[in-house]
């Protein structure tokens, strides 16, 4: 049996740039875990069958899973005759743009080439997840980067400077599908990720703040005025900087100093059932 941990992911800058001819969007994203985390647990069984195991029921227990495929993926790709029983022990919120079920799968990716002995890299690993999501090439690494193409090209950045990150969610989830089917580029407002990149590389934790862009969110806070909402409130308690993750509906907000932290927690826990205050994991680490 083998335990791994899978953190959560923010976006402190997501830009699309344009429709690709294979369906996808060209995007532009600078992601960083966060000590929000699922826990994978993993044991080899007889046969070759993949089981998933969780008490969230919004986790669906097939093929749809992440953390399926990529076990699903592993046995195909290098003719592994084990099977394996998934039990995912959910903290992140689930359809909430926090990355959640493609940590999952870079976790399990992770721990399946330990249990299995397959002996691949992290670069090989991430080549499968970009296989079965945007997202699972980046939570294979962890940390901070500067991801483009559809996600799966990774370049590491420094570590951000130190601060509190508080992460709202509403009750509702969101479908990133949804939201890129009423997304208009022409419409879009570009955040700057130049300069986000900047401010990482040079501490710079003002000019993280004001530089926080999703060109998603003007769809979202459209469709969903319960995600605008927060994000309002979240700036009326005193978040230094606001902004959602991903397609949504989380809002997180930065806060440099621990003693505003307990404000803005307290205030969103008024309306808002899911809110954590965490700090950025910043470095690349091993998910186990």
């Amino acid at each position: 049996m083998m335990m791994v941990k899978a953190p959560a992911k923010i976006n402190l800058s997501l830009d699309v740039l344009h429709k690709r001819p294979d369906g996808f969007h060209e995007v532009e994203m600078v992601m960083t875990t966060v000590d929000l985390a699922d826990r994978i647990e993993l044991d080899e069984t007889k046969g070759t069958r993949i089981r998933i195991i969780s008490h969230d029921r919004f986790v669906p227990s097939d093929h749809r899973n992440l953390a399926y495929k990529a076990a699903e993926k592993l046995q195909k790709k290098y003719n592994v005759k084990k099977g394996v029983d998934i039990t995912i022990h959910k903290q992140i919120p689930v359809a909430a743009g926090l990355a959640g079920g493609s940590s999952d799968a870079a976790a399990a990716l992770k721990g399946l080439n330990e249990l299995w002995v397959l002996g691949l890299s992290n670069d090989e690993l991430a080549e499968v997840g970009s296989e079965i999501g945007s997202d699972v090439a980046f939570c294979i690494y962890g940390g901070t980067a500067l991801a483009t193409g559809r996600g799966e090209k990774i370049q590491e950045l420094p570590t951000p400077p130190k601060c509190w990150v508080i992460l709202a969610k509403p009750s509702i989830g969101v479908s990133t599908a949804d939201i890129y089917q009423n997304l208009k580029l022409e419409k879009v407002e570009h955040p700057n990720t130049a300069k986000m990149v900047q401010a990482i590389e040079d501490g710079n934790y003002h000019g993280v703040c004001d530089n926080l862009g999703n060109a998603l969110e003007s769809v979202t806070l459209q469709l969903y005025p319960e995600v605008r909402h927060i994000k309002e409130q979240m700036q009326r308690f005193g978040a230094d900087a606001v902004l959602m993750s991903g397609s949504g509906p989380t809002v997180f907000g930065l806060v440099q100093y621990e003693s505003k932290v307990h404000r803005v927690v307290n205030g969103l826990r008024g309306f808002c059932d899911q809110v954590f205050a965490v700090r950025m994991l910043g470095s690349r680490a091993p998910l186990a």
